[in-house]
Parts: structure tokens; C-alpha cells; sequence
């Protein structure tokens, strides 16, 4: 902090004593006084209530609290939401518990309402049930939710979001956070588990948190409080190390052979594997569920000589980007044995690369270096390029067919012909069901016997761990690029391009069949 705040250490203990006046609700610890533990101590409620301004008010002003799951989030905002209620000084205070939905914002509400009637905060206020809301003074302390419709006409001392990654748009986020002018030290505490979409009011607010955090980050703003307790992208998710790194209350309210058995099932099921890491580990996904079973796809690793496969037949698919974006190219080679050998390739425009890579958290540049990435001049794709180093690949392997997405690919395919490829070796791939249904299907198979062979590009595993899946009515899949974002279109190109070597080998089954019966 900096001249102008200073710690009010009286302040500071005066929170903490509150916090440990106030029993424990539920579990083995039910009506034992509520003890902070070091991290809920140290790390929030003595900075967030002992740091003042030079006019005695609190510095912060919103504090972002990231925590997996089981370690006390919901006793914790309870408590902040009645200190606030009951100790703030604020006259005709209005404090909220905001959730996405009802019963959300009573995970917070109910057991604050708990630990009224446990003390003698009991004896001063008043609570209406059938309202959800606590009346003490001039003051009340009130659950709402997102799906109640927007909190207009409110003048809010202090907000609980919990759970926002679930908040379904950021109106009422942004209706409280107007609503404080009023007020000489409004508090918004927004505490949640990571979450996966990457447009929300949540990501939004974490990404915010996360620079503040980065010593490299220029970014700061002196009232804004951020707590993250996550594993890293690199750590390994299986260890019980990295369990105990992510969850600061290991060992107290979470515990290790519990973390063990939901492991286990993260390992056997890749559904559930993305839903371990976001609730237990706190980490971002990319998606609900991961559709690739990455232990699977990273069996399939194995050292892939290109000059081995010069002269080869093979199919290959292009997914043009927009003009920022990752623009993709996948060659897939029929081998022995039923396998595929797949070969990707990737551009993306120099002088974006920097924006996507604070935007995607992935390293465009160091990519480039070990040349994974081809990096065009300029702030938008050079199509030129990827023309001519597409005619480097057409001279070095047998392309049988090249895949492209007729709705924004007519003026490459147009200029793929000026460039002398033949006309009948492009190919229309729509983007539907009928599509890539067989290709999917058929890739999980290759993936679970080992049957592909990729060399363990990180862009492309980068890209399976992303994308996530539609389905229709009749069972069919095809990728979802609303859900995953521009972040797929190699993977999406690998599919375009298997779908074309699969089309044409139930051809020639087809033409051997008919030659045997002749």
C-alpha cells in the first residue's frame, strides 16, 4: 500500500474476534466457536477490514476470493455478510447474499441466519423468513438471485457473490456495483470456484484479479483485494501435493482420501476429469466437459519422421481463422494396420500474437520459436503464406483431397486453383452433423486402441483439451465452436480431413466388393 493507507490493527483484530464470537453450523464442528484458519485470517479478513484510508474508511472495496470447493467459503461470507450487518457502523446499511440462483443465495443466507440464533446478535435483530431477509436497526441484510430479475433501485454497503462463475449474465453484477455510490465504504465480496465460461462476468473479474497478482502485470488498483488459491496448468493434477496446494483448508474441512476417491473417478471417466480440476483444484477449463480423453491422446504420442512419410498418400483439411486467430491445416495419413498418422500446422499473425496470448493464457510466441506456430507479418493473417507453404506440403506429400469450410473459405479455395492445385482434389466439408459424426466416432476409437500417431504437439493437445461437442436428437456429435471459442480449428481440421479419408475407403471397399461378386 502506498503513503496514503495505513493498518489499523485495532480494526483488524476487532473483525477476527467477531468472526471467532460466531459458532460453527454444520459437520463434525456444529456449535463449536467458528476459528479462523490462518489463510481465512491473514489472507482476508485482516486486510480486508484493517486496511484504511487516510479519512478512516476502508481501502477495499471489492475483494475476489477464488477457492475450490469444501474450504469453508459459505461460513466465511457469513460471517463478512453480519459484520457488515451488525459492526460496520453504517446507518440503514443494505447488505446482500447474490447468487445465480434462489437456492444459492441461501447457501450463504441460511447458515448466517444459523449463527444469529446460536448468540446474542439473536437478541437485537429480527428474522423474516418467508422474506429472506434480516432486519436490525434501520438495516437488513437480504437474499437475492439472478433469476429474481435485476436488484434495481438498491443502495448496497455490502454484496456476497457466491458461486459468480454460475451468474448467467453480469446484470446483476453490474446493478449492485452502481447502486454503492451512496455509500462511503460499499464492500462487494465475490467469492466462487473457477468456472469454464470464458465470456462471463466471473472470468472477466479473475482475469482482473490475476494481473493485479502478476508482479509483471503494470495493472494496479489499490482497492481491489484478490485471493486465488488454484493449482498451476503444469501441476500434476493426480499428486496429492498439488491438492493440498489448491485447497487451503486441507486437511481441515477437505481431506485427502476423499480428494483420492474423486480423483479415481476423474481418471477413469474424461466427463468427470474436467470437473475435478474446476471444482477441487480450482482451475479454468475450457469446457463443461472434455469431450478427449487426454491421457488416451497423449498415449497416442510417439516420434513421427516427416521424410518417412514424403511421397505418401494422405488427406488434409484447412480451418481459416478470422483475421486474429489461429489459422489451421491437418494432414492425416492412412498407415498399416488401420493406424493414422496425423501432421499439424498452424499461423497466426505477428503482431496479435501478444493479445492472444494474455487472452488464451498460451504462448503463441514461444511456439513460434520451436516452430509449432508460423507467425505472419502484420496484425491479421497472411493467407498468401499459408497458400504457399500449403503448395510446399501439396509437393512434399501425395494430398489426395484438401478439406474447406464452404461459408468462409470460396476466395482461398478460388486462389488454391490460380495457385494450380486441382480443382477436383478440393472439397466442400460442410460444418454439420452428417459431417463430422463418423470422424468423431471413429477418432475416439483410433485414440483408445493407439491407432493415431500424432508427435505431441502442445498447440494441438492445447486444441483437443478444448473443444467440446453438440448433439443432436439421433445421437450424432459434431464440434461446437460456440462453447469453444477459436480455440479448436486444428483439431476441427484433423476431424474434416479423417472424415475425407474414411469417405474415400468405404469408397474402394465398395469398388473391391463389386469387382469380387464380378
Amino acid at each position: 500500500m502506498t503513503l496514503r493507507h495505513h493498518f489499523d490493527e485495532e480494526a483488524a483484530y476487532a473483525a477476527c474476534e467477531f468472526f471467532e464470537m460466531l459458532p460453527h453450523i454444520k459437520g463434525r464442528m456444529a456449535g463449536k466457536p467458528l476459528r479462523l484458519e490462518r489463510w481465512q485470517r491473514d489472507d482476508i479478513i485482516r486486510p480486508l477490514f484493517g486496511w484504511k484510508r487516510a479519512d478512516g474508511t476502508r481501502t477495499y472495496r471489492t475483494a475476489y476470493i477464488e477457492v475450490p470447493r469444501k474450504n469453508g467459503k459459505s461460513t466465511l461470507c457469513a460471517g463478512i455478510a453480519l459484520w457488515m450487518l451488525f459492526c460496520d457502523g453504517e446507518k440503514g446499511a443494505e447488505v446482500y447474499s447474490a447468487a445465480g440462483t434462489r437456492d444459492q443465495a441461501l447457501t450463504v443466507f441460511d447458515p448466517a441466519c444459523a449463527m444469529i440464533r446460536e448468540t446474542d446478535l439473536d437478541d437485537s435483530c429480527k428474522i423474516y423468513k418467508s422474506q429472506k431477509r434480516v432486519v436490525y436497526k434501520n438495516s437488513f441484510y437480504r437474499a437475492v438471485a439472478a433469476e429474481a430479475g435485476a436488484i434495481h433501485g438498491t443502495n448496497p454497503h455490502g454484496i456476497i457473490f457466491d458461486e459468480l462463475h454460475v451468474q448467467p449474465d453480469r446484470e446483476l453484477w453490474d446493478t449492485f456495483q452502481t447502486g454503492r455510490g451512496e455509500r462511503r465504504q460499499p464492500l462487494t465480496v465475490a467469492i466462487t470456484t473457477a468456472g469454464y465460461d470464458r465470456s462471463s462476468i466471473c472470468w472477466e473479474i479473475h482475469e482482473y484479479a490475476r494481473r493485479i497478482l502478476d508482479p509483471n502485470d503494470p495493472l494496479e488498483d489499490e482497492t481491489f483485494l484478490p485471493v486465488i488459491y488454484a493449482a498451476d496448468p503444469e501441476d500434476d493434477w493426480t499428486s496429492p501435493e498439488t491438492w493440498k496446494k489448491a485447497n487451503p483448508n486441507f486437511g481441515v474441512s477437505i481431506f485427502e482420501d476423499f480428494l483420492s476417491e474423486e480423483c479415481a473417478k476423474a481418471k477413469d471417466s474424461p466427463a468427470y476429469e474436467n470437473t475435478f480440476r474446476r471444482l477441487y483444484l480450482n482451475q479454468w477449463t475450457e469446457q463443461a466437459v472434455r469431450w478427449m480423453p487426454m491421457h488416451s491422446w497423449d498415449e497416442c504420442a510417439t516420434e513421427i519422421s516427416e521424410s518417412d512419410l514424403e511421397g505418401r498418400d494422405c488427406y488434409a483439411a484447412i480451418d481459416l481463422s478470422t483475421s486474429r486467430d489461429l489459422t489451421a491445416c491437418a494432414l492425416v495419413f492412412p498407415l498399416d494396420d488401420g493406424e493414422y498418422a496425423v501432421i499439424p500446422r498452424f499461423w497466426a499473425p505477428k503482431e496479435a500474437s501478444s493479445d492472444r496470448e494474455r487472452q488464451d493464457r498460451q504462448s503463441y510466441r514461444g511456439w513460434a520459436e520451436r516452430g509449432l506456430v508460423t507467425l505472419t507479418e502484420g496484425n491479421v493473417t497472411d493467407y498468401e503464406q499459408v497458400r504457399y507453404d500449403i503448395l510446399q506440403m501439396a509437393n512434399r506429400f501425395n494430398i489426395q483431397q484438401m478439406g474447406f469450410d464452404p461459408w468462409n473459405a470460396t476466395e482461398f479455395h478460388q486462389a488454391l486453383i490460380r495457385d494450380g492445385f486441382s480443382e477436383q482434389r478440393l472439397i466442400s466439408v460442410p460444418q454439420t452433423f452428417a459431417t463430422f459424426n463418423e470422424p468423431m466416432k471413429r477418432l475416439l476409437e483410433l485414440v483408445s486402441s493407439t491407432k493415431l500417431r500424432h508427435d505431441g504437439n502442445p498447440v494441438l493437445r492445447w486444441q483437443a483439451g478444448n473443444l467440446t461437442v453438440k448433439q443432436d436428437p439421433s445421437g450424432n456429435l459434431r464440434p461446437d465452436k460456440g462453447k469453444s471459442g477459436d480455440k479448436i480449428g486444428g483439431f476441427v481440421a484433423m476431424l474434416m480431413a479423417l472424415g475425407l479419408a474414411l469417405r474415400e475407403e468405404a469408397v474402394s471397399m465398395t469398388d473391391e466388393a463389386a469387382r469380387t461378386v464380378l
